[in-house]
């Protein structure tokens, strides 16, 4: 007989079985998040997040072999992120209208958010490859990691930073902006979508359909950014 240890032992080294078990995890995630009324503090990706963690603890299974299942997931990241140009295609007429406080929010929310993670790996007195890794932390992941590498960072700690800044700007940006009295969804959206990325975006097209194209705009426009200007600002606090 089989014992249930040889069969998962067999199991695991399947790569369908953990694309099985990533799908998984997000579809209980957004199960919580519906019966939960949509609150943006129960987010999908962090209930996938933390189930996904307690499984590979639990198990005993490595992230390499994880991630040879699930990184069917990883790949389609890059077509999703290019996907999302679409609504700055459909919206560039809004765009145009609305050119000069956009360009000026954009460069603002990309400065700020590689200046203050700098600022605060400095301070912490982090090394060259840390800094690196960070500063395109509110970049989309696919972007995010091209700019990690050709800096001397370190992709696997860039692609965590970049999925707990998405998370963490999701879980906020609603209660953070009605307290702030933001009431434009355009501006609601474009901000969540420089700050967030593409976790951002997901949530501002949950709220509204204009805050998801304007935030699918300013995370479109904030990866070609941070890849000019982070190496730029990079040099500077090195």
């Amino acid at each position: 007989m089989t014992s249930p240890a040889q069969i998962w032992s067999y199991l695991s080294q399947e790569p369908l079985l953990w694309l099985t078990m990533t799908l998984i995890a997000y579809a209980i995630g957004d199960w919580c998040f519906r019966i939960s009324d949509r609150q943006s503090w129960v987010n999908p990706v962090l209930i996938a997040m933390i189930l996904l963690g307690l499984l590979l603890e639990v198990t005993g299974t490595d992230y390499a072999t994880y991630f040879e299942g699930a990184q069917f997931v990883h790949f389609m990241l890059g077509p999703a992120t290019v996907c999302l140009g679409l609504p700055l295609y459909e919206n560039l007429d809004r765009v145009r209208k609305a050119a000069a406080p956009l360009a000026a929010a954009l460069v603002a929310g990309s400065v700020t958010a590689i200046v203050s993670v700098l600022m605060i790996a400095k301070f912490f007195d982090l090394g060259p490859v840390m800094m690196a890794s960070l500063a395109p932390k509110s970049t989309t992941a696919p972007v995010a990691i091209g700019i990690s590498e050709s800096l001397g960072g370190e992709p696997t700690i860039t692609a965590a930073l970049v999925i707990l800044t998405g998370i963490f700007g999701a879980i906020i940006v609603t209660p953070l902006l009605n307290l702030l009295g933001v009431r434009d969804w355009r501006a609601r959206g474009f901000s969540v979508g420089v700050a967030a990325h593409g976790i951002g975006t997901a949530r501002a097209f949950q709220v509204n359909e204009t805050a998801g194209a304007f935030a699918s705009m300013g995370m479109g426009m904030n990866a070609v950014l941070t890849a000019i200007i982070a190496p730029l600002i990079l040099s500077l606090f090195s």
